[in-house]
């Protein structure tokens, strides 16, 4: 995945590449900008860097209208080929960092909603799932990110892609809730139920806009869960 845009500028020239993380931190070279270009060197690597969040072509168009031929073809043949989005990996502010990864509970039970409870306070992204353990027990994998992801009022309400070939049997988002429980409580309560049934379930966070447009940073924070028609997948050896 693309991770951000940086440039290395010396006297003649500013050399553009982008960070690549797969999962090792890795430099792709983009593009070049000669020495009578190097005063755009900031405003392109800005621009790049707001499209891997907000994929608007017409405001990148309008910096790489200003830079040279070669270095606009070159620029747009690198999104081409290497930068598709990326569901939930980015807000308004940068990537979506992981903060904590790959934290285990044995079962849903105060503990492990406490942890939930105090992740979701400070506002911090959440990925859960369960997994079937080799000795036939069900077990918890939490990540946390640094922030939540917004959506648009009118998108659907998902930041986390849904796994290539899986059927979904539901989705719940708290929206859906009513009396007096939480949205933890209310969400994990949809996970023991499906997980009872032998159903793969996936949960995460978001934070839903209250308008389609200027969307970031207003709305209320939501969970979502997802039941799969699947059953639960088996823990990977080694983690």
């Amino acid at each position: 995945m693309i991770h951000s845009f940086i440039a290395h500028t010396s006297p003649g020239r500013s050399r553009v590449f982008a960070l690549v993380r797969s999962p090792a931190d890795e430099l792709e070279a983009v593009t070049t900008l000669g020495a009578g270009d190097l005063h755009l060197t900031g405003e392109l690597v800005s621009a790049l860097n707001s499209f891997l969040y907000d994929r608007d072509d017409s405001a990148l168009g309008k910096v790489l209208d200003r830079v040279p031929k070669p270095v606009r073809m070159a620029a747009q043949q690198y999104l081409r080929n290497r930068c598709e989005p990326v569901m939930g990996a980015f807000t308004e502010y940068g990537p979506v960092e992981v903060v904590r990864e790959a934290v285990y509970f044995s079962q849903i039970d105060a503990e492990l909603e406490e942890y939930l409870e105090s992740a979701y306070m400070i506002g911090l992204g959440i990925r859960m799932s369960n997994e079937r353990l080799r000795d036939g027990g069900v077990g918890w994998v939490i990540r946390l990110l640094n922030d939540e992801v917004s959506v648009r009022a009118s998108a659907e309400p998902r930041t986390w892609a849904l796994p290539e070939g899986a059927k979904l049997a539901r989705t719940w988002t708290s929206r859906q809730m009513t009396g007096s429980v939480g949205p933890v409580r209310g969400a994990l309560q949809v996970a023991v139920d499906a997980t009872d049934q032998g159903r793969w379930v996936r949960i995460h966070t978001l934070l839903h806009s209250r308008y389609d447009v200027d969307f970031e940073g207003s709305g209320t924070s939501e969970f979502v869960v997802d039941v799969f028609d699947s059953p639960i997948p088996l823990k990977q050896r080694g983690e």
